[in-house]
């Protein structure tokens, strides 16, 4: 099973990269975490922000395909780690790829947070977009280490 992160943007600072690849390789093989980033749609003075959410939103719709999707979003439920690898265990017996959506920086359409099968709320803070990915990616990896009795998650 695949944990897939769809990320708008790109060309993220090394601190960035370097945050989310630590948790990445930390990642068992049968629960293999990539990440896809996908451009950011352009904005400019005279443009709606409504045409950008669209468009980045149609580009996450057409990444995720037929994966589980849970969308990140500030309506979604929040969880404890507990919670969250309970989650893992659930998304781990479905048979598909999860698709984590995580939106450019006006959000993502009301359709697709509609249409996801879950919401989730990191926090009730307004994190930045790239501080998410590596806050996500130990988040999933600490789920892990909670259902592998791994010391991690006591530490």
């Amino acid at each position: 099973m695949k944990l897939r992160i769809l990320a708008i943007g790109s060309k993220m600072p090394s601190w960035v990269t370097s945050g989310y690849t630590e948790y990445q390789k930390r990642m068992p093989p049968e629960l293999r975490l990539e990440l896809t980033e996908l451009a950011m749609a352009s904005r400019a003075k005279t443009s709606s922000p409504a045409k950008a959410i669209a468009a980045e939103s149609a580009a996450l719709d057409k990444a995720a395909g037929n994966d589980y999707r849970v969308a990140l979003d500030v309506t979604g439920k929040s969880w404890s780690t507990e919670q969250l690898a309970d989650q893992l265990l659930n998304w781990q017996s479905l048979g598909r790829n999860v698709s984590l959506l995580i939106g450019g920086p006006d959000g993502m359409s009301d359709e697709l947070v509609a249409n996801a099968d879950q919401r989730w709320s990191l926090s009730a803070l307004t994190l930045p977009h790239p501080l998410v990915r590596i806050v996500l990616a130990e988040q999933l990896y600490r789920a892990w280490t909670v259902n592998n009795n791994h010391p991690y998650h006591r530490s």
